[in-house]
C-alpha cells in the first residue's frame, strides 16, 4: 500500500476467523509436520527472516510500506486504519509471529525458501495460512487484491506442482484462509524449494499476512477406533486390570504399504511398538498403570520408505486414559446426643450412595439424620462416584450417646413473701438454674429459692457426654397478709358509722372484735353503733396460710353536741382554744363565727379544727362572738354565742 493515499478510516472489531480452502488439499490421512514454520514467537518486532529469502526489505517498526515486510505478533491501526488491526496469529497466540507484508509495485515473489530431507515417491501437502489485511472501506473499495502463486520446484527450477489462489478478496472482519495442495516427489528427489509468488501490482492495497507454512506426507485415508468402545477415547478406572484392542480401517492409496503403532504417554515423543505391524493391536493395562494419558497412532507408508518419519502417514490418536477413584473423606458431626441433627458429609464425587444401619439409605455430599436414636449408631457406607464413573466405598461410624432425665423432687409448690424454699434436681453431673435470681447459687442440684414473685425456674441437666435434658418447677408466691382497721371513728350515741378497714394478700378471711354493736363482724368495713367509747380489733387470716396480721381502731361515743359558751386565749395554757369535739361526728359540718359587724373571723370546714381566738394572725378583742353550724344532717343548723375572755 502506497503511504501517501489518504482513506476514509471505518473501525471494525478485530476479529480471528479461519477458512478452509480444501479443494486442493489432502483428502487422505497426514503424517507429521516434517515442515512447520510458525515465524517463532514473542515480543515485537520479530527478527528479519533467516533460512527463506525474500526480494523485499525488512522493516523493524509496525505498518511496512510498499515492498517491505515485518515479522511481529500483532498490527494495529495502520495507514489510517485502513488495514484490520491483529491482535493474535493464526492460531489464536497472543505472542505468535506471523510475516506482514506489503507488496511491491511489481508483481514478484516474497518468500523463498529451500525445504530439505524429503522422501522420494512420496505425496506431500503443502499448506500456508494467508489472510488479506486491507479492509473493504479502504481505496474507496477498490483495493488491490493479493494473488499469489504457490510453486513447488526442484532444485533445477523445475516445477513439481503449482497452485494459484486467485484473487484474495478482503473482508469485513480479518479472515485466516489455507491455501494449499499435495505433489510427489521423483525417486531421487530429497530437497524442493517452496515460492510464493505476488502476481497483483502494489498500490492501493496487496497488503497481506502470512502464517504456519507445513509440508505433511500425504497418503490413505486411516480411521482408527477402539474395539467395542464408541469413541476414540477410553477410560480405565485406577486399579482396575482392562485389555484393548486398537484397529485401523486403510483405504487404498499405497502399492505396497508399511504399517506400524506408535504410542506416548501424557502427550509426549512418539515411539514405535517393536512387532506392533499390522492394522490391529492389543494393548493390557495392569491394576498398577499409573494415572495418566495412554496414546496410540499407527502410521503408514510405501515399502522402502517406513524407516523414516517423513515419509509416514499417521492416524488419529486413540487414548485410553487412566484415572484416579475418587479419595473421598467421610465423616460425621457425631458423637452426638440423642434427638438432635446429625450430619454425614463425604467428598470427591459426583454422586453419592449412601446406606447404613436400619436400612438406612441416602443421596448426596451431606445428608442429614433429624432427631437421632441410640438404634441409629453404628456404621454408614457410601459409594462415591465420580465424573469419570470411578467408584470408591467408604464408611463412618457414628456414635450417639443417651440423654439425661432431669427430675426435680417437684413441679410446683407454694410459698408465704419473705419464705424460701429448697429446689433439688438429680440425674446429670452438672447443673444450671434459670433465672439466677433470688437463687442460693445456680449450679448445683439443690438450690435454695428465694423468691419475692411467683417464678418458674427450670434447670438443665447434663450428663457425663455433655448431652442435655430439663425440667421446670412452678415457685408460686402469696403474699402475707396486711390490717389497716382504718382511721378512728367519731359518732353521737345512737347512730351508727361505717369502719373503713383494708389488707392486702391473696385468699383473705376478715373478723373485728369485739363481735357486738356491729353488723357483720365478717366484713371489712361494717357498720358499728357502740353506746360508749369503744376499740374495735380488725384480724386478718390468709387462708392460704400465710398467717395473721391485726389492727386497733377506736369508736368515740358523744352523748350531744357539747359547745363551750367561753374561752380565754390569754397562753395560759388553760382554755385557750375553742373546740367542739363532737363535730367529728359530722365530717360535712361548716362552722363560721361572726364579730359584732357581721363579719367572719373564722371558719372550719369538715376539719374540726380548734379556733385560737385570731383573725389573720391578730387576737380579735374580748368580747361576745356569734356562731352558726351546718351540721348538714340532722339536727340541721346550731346557732349561738361564745365569749373571748383576755
Amino acid at each position: 500500500m502506497r503511504r501517501g493515499f489518504k482513506f476514509i478510516s471505518i473501525v471494525f472489531v478485530s476479529l480471528l476467523i479461519r477458512f478452509n480452502v480444501t479443494a486442493q488439499l489432502c483428502q487422505g490421512s497426514l503424517g507429521d509436520p516434517i515442515v512447520n514454520i510458525t515465524f517463532g514467537s514473542g515480543a515485537n518486532p520479530g527478527n528479519s527472516l533467516s533460512a527463506a529469502t525474500t526480494a523485499y526489505q525488512y522493516f523493524s517498526n509496525d505498518c511496512p510500506s510498499d515492498g517491505f515486510y515485518i515479522v511481529r505478533n500483532s498490527t494495529s491501526g495502520c495507514f489510517g486504519d485502513s488495514w484490520h488491526s491483529l491482535s493474535v496469529d493464526h492460531t489464536g497466540n497472543g505472542n505468535g509471529y506471523f510475516m506482514l507484508v506489503n507488496s511491491s509495485f511489481e508483481p514478484s515473489a516474497f518468500y523463498v525458501d529451500r525445504v530439505k530431507g524429503l522422501c522420494g515417491n512420496t505425496t506431500y501437502e503443502f499448506a500456508a495460512w494467508v489472510v488479506n489485511v486491507l479492509k473493504q472501506s479502504a481505496c474507496n473499495g477498490m483495493g488491490i487484491k493479493p494473488n499469489l502463486t504457490f510453486s513447488i520446484e526442484k532444485i533445477d527450477g523445475t516445477i513439481l506442482q503449482s497452485y494459484n489462489s486467485g484473487d484474495i478478496p478482503s473482508q469485513s472482519v480479518p479472515l485466516w484462509q489455507q491455501f494449499g495442495f499435495f505433489f510427489t516427489t521423483p525417486a531421487s528427489v530429497s530437497d524442493v524449494v517452496l515460492r510464493i509468488f505476488n502476481n497483483a501490482i502494489g498500490g492501493c492495497g496487496n497488503d497481506l499476512a502470512l502464517d504456519d507454512i507445513t509440508f505433511r506426507a500425504c497418503g490413505p485415508k486411516i480411521i482408527p477406533f477402539i474395539t467395542s468402545n464408541p469413541s476414540t477415547t477410553a477410560v480405565v478406572c485406577q486399579g482396575n486390570a482392562r485389555s484393548f484392542t486398537f484397529t485401523c480401517n486403510v483405504s487404498a492409496g499405497f502399492n505396497n504399504p508399511v504399517f506400524q503403532w506408535q504410542q506416548n504417554s501424557n502427550n509426549g515423543t512418539w515411539t514405535d511398538i517393536a512387532g506392533a505391524t499390522t492394522t490391529n493391536l492389543t494393548k493390557n493395562f495392569a491394576a498398577n498403570v499409573a494415572v495418566g494419558n495412554y496414546n496410540f497412532r499407527m502410521t503408514a507408508s510405501e515399502y522402502g520408505n517406513s524407516a523414516s518419519l517423513q515419509c509416514r502417514v499417521v492416524a488419529d490418536p486413540l487414548t485410553v486414559q487412566v484415572v484416579t477413584n475418587p479419595l473421598p473423606n467421610t465423616t460425621n458431626s457425631g458423637p452426638t446426643c440423642e434427638n438432635t441433627q446429625l450430619l454425614l458429609t463425604t467428598t470427591d464425587g459426583n454422586q453419592y450412595a449412601w446406606t447404613g444401619v436400619n436400612n438406612f439409605s441416602a443421596t448426596g455430599s451431606m445428608v442429614a439424620i433429624n432427631s437421632i436414636q441410640q438404634n441409629q449408631a453404628g456404621k454408614y457406607f457410601v459409594l462415591v462416584t465420580n465424573s469419570n464413573g470411578c467408584t470408591h466405598l467408604d464408611s463412618t461410624v457414628v456414635k450417639v450417646n443417651p440423654l439425661p432425665t432431669a427430675v426435680v423432687n417437684f413441679s410446683s409448690a407454694t410459698i408465704c413473701t419473705g419464705d424460701n424454699i429448697q429446689v433439688k434436681s438429680s440425674g446429670g453431673v452438672s447443673y444450671a438454674w434459670l433465672p439466677a435470681s433470688a437463687l442460693s447459687s445456680d449450679n448445683v442440684a439443690d438450690p435454695v429459692a428465694s423468691p419475692i414473685i411467683t417464678t418458674q425456674y427450670v434447670v438443665t441437666v447434663t450428663n457425663q457426654f455433655a448431652c442435655v435434658d430439663t425440667a421446670s418447677v412452678l415457685v408460686t408466691v402469696n403474699e402475707k397478709p396486711t390490717a389497716n382497721a382504718g382511721p378512728d371513728k367519731t359518732i353521737i350515741k345512737g347512730r351508727s358509722i361505717l369502719l373503713q378497714g383494708t389488707a392486702t394478700g391473696q385468699s383473705l378471711e376478715y373478723s373485728w372484735l369485739p363481735p357486738v354493736y356491729i353488723d357483720n363482724a365478717q366484713l371489712l368495713q361494717p357498720l358499728v353503733n357502740p353506746p360508749a367509747d369503744m376499740n374495735y380489733i380488725l384480724t386478718v387470716t390468709s387462708a392460704n396460710g400465710c398467717g395473721t396480721a391485726t389492727d386497733i381502731m377506736h369508736v368515740f361515743v358523744f352523748k350531744d353536741i357539747f359547745i363551750p359558751k367561753a374561752f380565754s386565749p390569754n397562753g395560759d395554757g388553760l382554755n385557750d382554744t375553742w373546740k367542739i369535739p363532737a363535730l367529728a361526728a359530722f365530717p360535712a359540718f361548716e362552722l363560721s363565727v361572726f364579730n359584732r359587724f357581721g363579719q367572719v373571723v373564722f371558719q372550719n370546714k369538715n376539719t374540726n379544727l380548734p379556733w385560737d381566738g385570731r383573725y389573720k394572725g391578730v387576737p380579735v378583742p374580748a368580747g361576745v362572738y356569734v356562731y352558726a353550724i351546718d351540721l348538714k344532717k340532722f339536727p340541721g343548723i346550731l346557732k349561738g354565742s361564745v365569749l373571748i375572755i383576755r
